[in-house]
């Protein structure tokens, strides 16, 4: 309940912070907490400060500069499609690991970016110049977009060479301003093996404790100025970065103060129990059971063949942690009872806007429940369908993805040899036996949830043509269709007429037909959605004016924020403490030879185990420390980002959520929330024991 949520605010750590309001609202807490810095420490808006070492890295995850010359700590999650990109067979740099032995060595990424914020403003009044509470959405919308384009154009005039992005907050409440500077010559510079860096792979995903060796390093690279950004060049030096983060070797005790910045990706702590009926009862089944049946046809496949491995092992990162991430909040949310708190706040609101009869607060917040209630029913069924479609056949069925990559080329005006280019690219990681056998359960699937007649009209053939034989349709699909490999794709494009003819093929015409169910649905759902979205900034914005005394925060969206917290065990069950840290000790228990995929211990740590020889990263408990656990408030993008202590020193890399806490994306759990982080200590030792790159260490400030 609302009532109770409050009343927590002074323990729990819960909170994504805005950085340019932590000397507002957070600063003397963090204090009174153990931080030993100022807010112009943290977030400076003319100098230098904390803030200047994180980064964007790629387009989803957090990264944070560690030396004076770009060097770079991620996650091995966050660096694993650069990493499998750059595998192959000859050299299996996701099995084996990789390290530069000096910057000729580190290996060009290509796609792959670093972004750095360099300033942030609130740009509220700006953008809701003209702006009235009786507008229409549409009339709302056009006025704020205007208002925001005219507001980036002048941001990026006066920021040249940066480019700007202008946020909502509060569901348009408030906006801000963020003002980006975007690197694209990043090169790798070093990976731990599967076995240290995916350790515990999918068992241990989403769980403590956990030993998992979760980092990866990279560098970023600048025109010869070392400032400039700058496309790939072999002339290009090492960025040279103002400020970087120190690391600390002290360790942390438990009740220590701890900081994470990054960019957390999505939550919608905001929402309502209708909200949670949709993801409930379709949208998180909807992707489990998709999901679910494509990765284990892909599981099997690549447990057979290393080119196969390696070649789906990215798509496959990718499609199974948020399908378990969605096993873990279904269960969550039901077993933490967060539909009875989400329809406790409702009341409470409702009590608010009807209970003195104020006809102004009626006349704007009457109809904010009402609306949220409303869309959310009218919509699910079409969301459901839009659903489908996306995870069987936009997502997972590569013989309906290779023609809309070609369309989309060409869309975004390349020229024909760009997209035969992309479509090389494509098909290198692409296996036409694996995609026959997923596109064919894709298409019995789709057949299971959605009906005949709402699904696209050319697989009506698998009736008409097939009887009903899917498996048939798809031997017959892949034999016909030019998109069925690279060998058949180049011949046809190549081929006199060829251009036209494609658009003709089979697989080019059932997505093109199945893309137009998609575009009509999501047609018909806008101005649902849009319904919705009043709903949801009245509801925000009145739950403030309820409680004014109470410190907002905004629901993640990608950008910078800050959460602070401290190093605690916790509790998953009655009769259960689950300690604060790991060891590498845990490391060689969990080996397992029935699950060599995910328990498969690296030899030559096994080697290191055995002497003891933690060098000088052993905590003052004479172990080597692998994991620890925080009740820093993160989520999804997150991932990489620094975990810093009360000096703004870095202690370790959050990675991870924990099972118990898997609704925290929705409410905030103070009890069982915790992130995972992997600690900086065990990530040196890989570097320098395990890797034999230690002199990467002489270019880092180590304390």
């Amino acid at each position: 309940m609302l009532s109770l949520l409050v009343s927590l605010a002074a323990v729990a750590d819960e909170g994504m912070w805005l950085l340019p309001l932590l000397q507002k609202l957070n600063i003397k807490d963090m204090q009174a907490k153990g931080l030993e810095l100022t807010a112009e420490d943290i977030y400076s808006v003319n100098g230098s400060s904390l803030k200047d070492a994180i980064v964007i890295f790629g387009n989803g995850c957090t990264g944070e500069v560690v030396s004076a010359d770009g060097l770079l700590f991620t996650n091995h999650h966050c660096g694993f499609g650069s990493i499998q990109a750059l595998s192959s067979v000859e050299h299996d740099y996701l099995k084996n690991g990789f390290w530069a032995m000096n910057r000729q060595e580190e290996l060009p990424a290509p796609g792959l970016t670093v972004t750095f914020i360099r300033s942030i403003e609130d740009v509220t009044k700006q953008v809701l110049k003209g702006v009235k509470d009786d507008m229409t959405f549409e009339q709302r919308s056009e006025k704020v977009r205007a208002n925001s384009k005219a507001l980036q154009a002048k941001l990026e005039k006066k920021n040249k060479g940066k480019s700007v992005s202008v946020k909502e907050f509060f569901g348009g409440n408030q906006y801000f301003a963020f003002v980006m500077e975007v690197y694209k010559d990043v090169r790798l510079v070093g990976t731990p093996p599967y076995a240290v860096g995916k350790f515990g792979g999918e068992t241990d995903n989403w769980m403590w404790p956990r030993h998992t060796g979760d980092f990866s390093v990279f560098r970023i690279y600048a025109a010869p100025d070392g400032v400039t950004p700058a496309e790939y060049a072999k002339e290009n030096v090492p960025y040279k970065a103002p400020t970087h983060l120190t690391i600390s070797t002290e360790g942390y005790k438990e009740g220590d103060f701890a900081m994470i910045m990054g960019f957390p990706g999505s939550t919608t702590r905001y929402m309502t129990s209708w909200e949670i009926d949709q993801m409930l009862e379709t949208e998180n089944p909807n992707r489990i059971y998709i999901r679910g049946e494509r990765q284990a046809i892909l599981k099997e496949r690549m447990a057979a063949d290393d080119a196969i491995r390696i070649k789906y092992a990215s798509k496959y990162a990718s499609s199974s942690n948020y399908w378990k991430n969605s096993i873990g909040m279904s269960r969550g949310v039901k077993k933490l009872g967060v539909k009875g708190q989400k329809e406790q706040i409702e009341k409470e609101f409702t009590t608010w806007v009807w209970g003195d009869m104020n006809k102004k607060r009626i006349e704007l917040y009457g109809n904010a429940l009402p609306m949220i209630e409303k869309s959310i029913k009218e919509v699910t069924p079409i969301e459901s369908d839009i659903q489908i479609l996306s995870e069987t056949l936009f997502r997972a069925a590569e013989i309906v993805v290779a023609p809309m990559r070609y369309r989309n080329a060409l869309r975004r005006g390349e020229n024909v040899e760009a997209a035969v280019e992309a479509m090389q690219k494509f098909y290198k990681d692409y296996d036409e036996a694996t995609d026959r056998l997923v596109s064919a359960r894709m298409f019995e699937v789709l057949r299971e949830m959605i009906p005949a007649e709402r699904r696209p009209e050319s697989l009506g053939v698998i009736d008409t043509e097939f009887g009903g034989d899917v498996k048939a349709f798809t031997e017959n699909l892949f034999d016909k269709s030019a998109f069925a490999n690279e060998e058949k794709f180049l011949a046809a494009v190549s081929a006199e007429g060829g251009l036209d003819a494609i658009k003709k093929d089979v697989a080019y015409l059932i997505m093109e037909d199945a893309m137009g169910v998609y575009n009509k649905l999501y047609k018909s759902a806008i101005p649902i959605q849009n319904d919705f979205k009043t709903g949801h900034r009245l509801f925000v914005r009145g739950l403030q004016e309820m409680n004014p005394e109470k410190s907002y925060y905004p629901d993640a969206n990608f950008t910078l924020r800050l959460t602070y917290g401290s190093v605690l065990p916790y509790s998953p069950a009655d009769g259960v403490l689950y300690k604060y840290y790991t060891t590498i000790d845990g490391v060689v228990a969990k080996e397992d030879p029935n699950n060599p995929v995910d328990f498969t211990v690296d030899e030559r740590l096994k080697t290191l185990h055995a002497a003891q020889d933690w060098g000088r990263y052993a905590d003052a408990d004479g172990t080597l420390h692998t994991c620890f656990l925080s009740t820093n408030d993160i989520t999804g993008g997150n991932s990489g980002s620094p975990i810093m202590n009360s000096r703004g020193e870095l202690i370790g890399l959050a990675f991870d959520g924990n099972w118990e806490a898997m609704s925290g994306d929705i409410a905030f759990e103070p009890a069982l929330q915790r992130t995972i982080n992997v600690d900086v200590r065990y990530v040196l030792w890989c570097i320098d024991k395990l890797g034999g790159a230690g002199y990467l260490l002489d270019e880092m400030t180590i304390k």
